[in-house]
């Protein structure tokens, strides 16, 4: 049956397994529509979909009036709606052979695999010279962060990261407000959302669960990617990777780079040359699972105009104290997820995209006029818009890799912590553990044979 007629039905009754390429992978030129000046709005870039189920299919199908060539997934099933709303589109389960038949075909790429199949996907394809959109957090170590970030210099190529509140005025309203010193300075961020919750496990099970048949369609071999070979669970995949220390950076990596985001760019936290972060409380910490009910605090010294601040990250529905004189009515955040800042003239809560920010208590906002605005808006808040403009040779995007890749090391530090269940210190400039030297090699983790980065 020709892969361009498959109906949803067909395709899952019909996918087979692809075979795999194999040996060490060498960069090729760009080939990517990288030019000095801009492309016309009207001209199409070809776009392929490595990940092209769950968030994948969203992802891909914002590129619909450009060209998509190609889809990959490893998972036939959860590709099929993908793949029938795009029959034109070639085909595949396996990248790497994706892009040996079709490189010189393609321009750009959307990347929406669990966390740890990011970076393998983003460096191969950057190497050959193709935009890349990367679905959030960026990495799955702080190594691979660091690569991905130097790697879209060197190649030159537009980049994003799908932390799709970035694009949002809410975190540019959120910095105005804070810029003008309505609240004073700012010495303390408590940043918190409500995963995991129920929607995978995390500090359970404490050991590798049983073998079960793997599901018709996937091929088990490619989603474990460079991670260490085991037997497929049905606790793994197609969602619960999350919780798992080799596959997902649990509640922290899922929307940290969301809900964190409004702290780190308006309190400018990439600037810091150095910063701490310790476990406050954690439970059921072990060797396979993520722990539960976490709380970290990040330090940061002072940087560029800002003095030390402290962040507080809570999961699982924890919370932060109430501030003193605010009434239990005033809601935090936006209840689920949110953010709340301390300053020396008041305290401001927003949402989980920095959406709805606000001072407290609400009463004060009926005569609060916000400050004129001085950062420029995304085009109707639309990041993947933002990121077909800078693939078309507009200004970059405003979650590119040079924004996204410290901010993900930020974010990654802390699962760093949890897992040695101590503070440390982390020197930006030199990517190095200060205060312990042995747990330089979690800023890393070893790869299967076939995945391998230079890392």
């Amino acid at each position: 049956m020709s892969p361009y007629l498959l109906t949803r039905r067909a395709f899952i009754a019909s996918a087979t397994t692809s075979v795999l390429a194999t040996g060490a992978f060498a960069a090729r030129p760009n080939t990517a529509r990288v030019v000095p000046g801009k492309l016309s709005p009207n001209e199409k870039l070809n776009v392929a979909g490595i990940g092209a189920g769950g968030k994948g299919t969203q992802d891909i199908l914002s590129f619909q009036r450009e060209n998509i060539v190609a889809l990959c997934d490893v998972d036939a099933g959860r590709a099929a709606e993908a793949f029938y709303r795009v029959p034109e589109a070639r085909q595949f389960q396996d990248y790497r052979k994706m892009f040996d038949e079709m490189g010189s075909e393609i321009d750009m790429v959307t990347i929406s695999t669990p966390d740890h199949t990011h970076a393998p996907a983003a460096y191969r394809a950057m190497k050959l010279g193709k935009h890349v959109y990367v679905q959030k957090p960026l990495t799955h170590t702080v190594a691979e962060a660091r690569l991905l970030t130097r790697t879209a210099r060197e190649m030159g190529v537009a980049t994003q990261m799908g932390n799709q509140g970035h694009s949002g005025d809410g975190v540019r309203d959120l910095a105005e407000m804070l810029w003008s010193g309505v609240i004073g300075t700012v010495s303390e961020v408590h940043v918190w959302t409500d995963r995991p919750g129920s929607r995978w496990p995390q500090g359970e099970p404490t050991a590798l669960p049983p073998a079960e048949p793997v599901p018709e369609g996937l091929n088990w071999d490619l989603w474990l990617g460079a991670a260490p070979w085991r037997e497929f669970n049905g606790l793994y995949a197609p969602f619960k990777w999350r919780g798992w220390w080799d596959f997902g950076c649990g509640g922290l990596g899922d929307m940290a780079c969301h809900v964190m985001d409004p702290a780190f760019f308006a309190l400018k936290l990439g600037e810091a040359p150095s910063f701490t972060v310790e476990p406050v409380r954690m439970e059921s910490a072990n060797g396979q699972t993520y722990p539960k009910n976490i709380i970290l605090k990040y330090a940061f010294p002072a940087r560029a105009d800002m003095p030390p601040v402290d962040l507080y990250w809570y999961e699982n529905g924890l919370m932060p104290p109430r501030p003193e004189g605010i009434p239990e009515g005033d809601v935090l955040g936006d209840k689920q997820n949110g953010s709340l800042f301390i300053g020396s003239k008041g305290f401001l809560t927003a949402g989980e995209y920095g959406g709805n920010a606000r001072l407290l208590p609400d009463s004060i906002m009926a005569d609060y006029k916000k400050p004129d605005q001085t950062l420029p808006r995304v085009s109707g808040a639309n990041h993947y818009r933002n990121f077909l403009d800078a693939c078309k040779g507009n200004a970059p995007a405003v979650s590119n890799f040079d924004y996204a890749g410290p901010f993900t090391e930020m974010v990654l530090l802390g699962n760093v912590a949890l897992r040695l269940n101590k503070a440390i210190s982390f020197s930006t400039e030199s990517m190095q553990i200060t205060n312990d030297a042995a747990a330089q090699t979690l800023l890393t983790k070893p790869y299967r044979a076939g995945w391998e980065l230079p890392v």
